[in-house]
């Protein structure tokens, strides 16, 4: 914007400011105005169990031209610690304020203010053109998180490496399993939750309000199929959507009583065989699986990391464990 010098201001974003921050995602991040984004919107970042999330504006006079928010994410760590964390998601900048250091300032302002609320990382796996931009701030990669395939046939195989696109936002109808709502309403989650081993490195802390909040928004259609339809005996999480020409069914989780392999191996194929995609993938950095996965060599998504309250060394990726429900964008 011509005639404008000065740096503008950075508050905390409120409820007044929530139409102008749409308007601002859909002049830069091409959300379409209406009821399904705002839907989307609130979903996201007020009804996570984890907490609201923390949201900042940068603002000339009474416009918005700057939108930065951090979604809350919480880790149970081996030592039996919980961490706090934050996943870098959703800014947005006008484009015609791009170039004057909104989006490093907005970051910066949001780091400081969360290292006085006691947060101890941020995380995310920002793409090959925002990650550099990351990195100037203090982000370091902690590496690649390897993802692994099951095609459904040679036809399908042909189709998944032409899909050199990113996934649509919204998924596609499916039919196996249940809608993720309605199963996880279901009491009994909170035995198999329970019978989960602890942890061997950084896990999100799921609880069957956090998994219900996660899977649960409507237009995104993640299913879960259960071993014999009873969820305590493992289930899988799952949500099909179009990436090019190609059908994608992304494996988002995976959770067995007691991390029993054989019963995750039993509904990792329990998803590829029900055929709703080309391809199913999900994170694993086993070369091959006994479900049929096969990792992609050099595929994958690159984690980065930051320490927000006090210092820390960067941690490896084996020191998480993540699922693509962790890092999926959505």
């Amino acid at each position: 914007m011509t005639g404008h010098t000065a740096a503008p201001e950075i508050r905390a974003c409120g409820p007044a400011d929530l139409d102008a921050v749409l308007e601002l995602l859909g002049a830069s991040l091409h959300w379409v105005p209406g009821d399904l984004f705002r839907r989307f919107f609130e979903w996201k970042h007020h009804e996570n169990p984890f907490g609201p999330s923390p949201a900042w504006v940068a603002v000339e006079g009474s416009r918005v031209v700057g939108f930065r928010t951090f979604l809350r994410w919480e880790f149970e760590h081996p030592d039996g610690r919980v961490r706090r964390a934050v996943r870098a998601v959703d800014t947005a900048t006008h484009p015609d304020a791009r170039g004057r250091g909104v989006f490093r300032a907005l970051t910066l302002h949001a780091l400081a203010e969360l290292a006085r609320e006691g947060v101890d990382f941020v995380f995310n796996t920002p793409n090959a053109q925002s990650r550099p931009g990351y990195l100037k701030m203090g982000w370091q990669e902690v590496g690649r998180l390897p993802a692994s395939v099951r095609p459904r046939g040679p036809g399908a195989l042909a189709r998944m490496r032409a899909a050199r696109v990113p996934a649509e936002r919204w998924s596609l109808p499916a039919s196996a399993g249940v809608p993720a709502p309605e199963a996880f309403a279901d009491p009994r989650v909170d035995d198999l939750l329970r019978s989960l081993p602890a942890p061997r490195a950084l896990r999100t802390r799921h609880t069957r309000a956090q998994l219900a909040w996660r899977y649960g928004f409507g237009p995104l259609a993640y299913r879960v199929l259960a071993l014999d339809g009873d969820v305590r005996r493992g289930l899988a999480v799952f949500r099909v959507r179009r990436r090019g020409s190609a059908t994608e069914a992304a494996l988002c989780e995976v959770l067995a009583p007691g991390g029993d392999r054989r019963t995750a191996t039993a509904l990792e194929r329990l998803v590829a065989r029900a055929g709703e995609a080309d391809y199913v993938i999900r994170l694993d950095r086993r070369p091959v699986t006994r479900s049929g996965y096969v990792r992609l060599p050099r595929q994958g998504p690159v984690l980065t990391w930051r320490p927000v309250a006090g210092t820390g060394a960067r941690p490896t990726t084996r020191e998480f464990d993540l699922t693509l429900g962790d890092v999926e964008l959505f």
